[in-house]
Formats: C-alpha cells, structure tokens, sequence
C-alpha cells in the first residue's frame, strides 16, 4: 500500500508539470498571436480606405492607359499629278494626291505608284485600303501604305505582264468569285511617306477642265497617343492637322489615269 501510494503521487506530480509547461508554452505564443491579430486590423483598416478612395475617385473620373487613334482630317480626292516646278527641298516629290482642302506630296514610295498607274490598264485597277494615314507628330509629316489590286481575264495577261508583276513585288491574290469568271488578280502594296501643302494654286482648273475620278475616294489621317491620364466626362481633346512649316501652293499637272475603280 505504501508503494502504490507513492507512484500515485508521483503520477500526480507529472501531470501538473505537464500543465505548467502547456500553460507556458501558451504564455509564450501569445505577444505573437496579438501581433498577428494588429497587423490584420491594420490590413483590413487600409484595404477598406483605399476601396473608398477608389470609389469616390472612380465617381468624378476615369484613370487609365490606353492607346488613343484621333481622326484629325478628311478630305476628298480630286485627282492624281505631280507638281509642275520642282518643289524646294522636296526632290523625291514624284506624287501628289490632289485633294479638296489640301495637297499631299509622296517623298516615299510615289515613284512606285505612277509606274504602277501608267503601266497598268486604269479601269482594271482598284484601290483595295481606305487612303488612311498615320501622322505621329502632327507635324505636317505623314506615313501609311497604298494598297492597289489588278484583274483581268486569263486569257488577257501577256508574258509582259507577268514580268512586270514580279519586277514591282506583284502576289497572286486570286478570289474565289475571280476563279468563277476565270479571271486572275494580282495585288501591289507600297509603302508611302509625304508631306501636306496647302490646296493646289489650280484647283479650279483641274477640276473643271478634267474628268472627276470614276469612285470618290476619302483620304484620312490620324494620330496615337498612349499614356496614363485622368480623363473627366466633357473633355475636349480634338486636334487640327498641321500642315508642313513654310510649305507654299503649286500647279499640279495631273496625271491620265483618273479612271479608277
């Protein structure tokens, strides 16, 4: 009996070093729980102002980067030509598209459009983009591409013809509804760079004593902008083409073929 009592009270005696140790080891890990706990409040504190901020800035205005494409002019064309006088500075000036409020002179790439206008038959010619231009600086300066595209009959293509495709970077680009009539189309695309000039100093002239080409055609240009920007409701952005500094009218002799379709 006095044996069993004492390994009683000795099981007795773990068990209560066993809770002080718990009881420590509890004493221990709380400043750390309290820490988590006040970081989390802080957390849940900022996250709900900056929701609020955002809310009530979000309610006047918008916040955003994007990539903006503004319209600045459109004109209608008048007809094709090149300036009668050599224009100063500008001795790559070989095109000019002749339009109704201005003149745009190709520095880049005309010599490459009148040889394929004046080799090509003009009413099987077709101008496949819209005359849309870039203008990244809206500084009379502009850049884009023309896109043109040629169709005959099969049987009307001569061995010259397919030689001069290949000399002028000509493709196939035969359509289904061409291959129905068996015809053969063959598609040009040329890189531009020009200039814009005043209107025209014989304007009136051309447009009385030449025949108007056979489809409008509208010319455009346009400018990019990106970037970070609060914009309000009602903000008015709108820009005027810039036409190039110092630049003065000229005659245009026209060009013979105005006949495109």
């Amino acid at each position: 009996m006095i044996k069993n009592t004492g390994s009683m009270n000795k099981e007795k005696h773990n068990h209560v070093a066993v809770k002080t140790l718990n009881l420590k080891a509890f004493s221990l890990k709380t400043p750390h729980l309290k820490t988590l706990l006040t970081s989390a409040s802080l957390a849940v504190l900022l996250a709900s102002s900056g929701c609020a901020t955002s809310s009530l800035l979000d309610s006047n205005s918008h916040v955003s980067t994007t990539t903006t494409k503004s319209v600045l002019s459109e004109d209608q064309i008048v007809a094709f030509g090149r300036p009668a006088q050599a224009l100063p500075k500008m001795p790559n000036a070989t095109m000019v598209i002749v339009g109704e409020k201005n003149s745009y002179v190709l520095t880049q790439g005309g010599t490459e459009m009148v040889g394929l206008l004046t080799n090509l038959t003009p009413k099987n010619i077709h101008v496949d983009n819209d005359m849309s231009f870039y203008v990244p600086n809206n500084d009379g300066y502009f850049q884009g591409e023309m896109k043109l595209s040629y169709a005959k009959l099969k049987d009307e293509f001569k061995r010259s013809d397919y030689q001069f495709f290949l000399q002028n970077n000509g493709r196939e680009c035969t359509s289904d509804s061409d291959q129905r009539i068996n015809a053969q189309r063959f598609c040009f695309s040329v890189p531009v760079k020009g200039t814009i000039y005043p209107q025209v100093s014989n304007l009136s002239m051309i447009q009385s004593n030449y025949r108007a080409l056979s489809k409008p055609y509208t010319v455009s240009f346009y400018t990019q902008s990106q970037q970070n920007q609060v914009s309000r409701r009602g903000a008015n952005t709108a820009q005027k083409l810039v036409l190039l500094p110092f630049a003065l009218a000229f005659d245009v002799v026209t060009f013979p073929f105005q006949l495109l379709e």
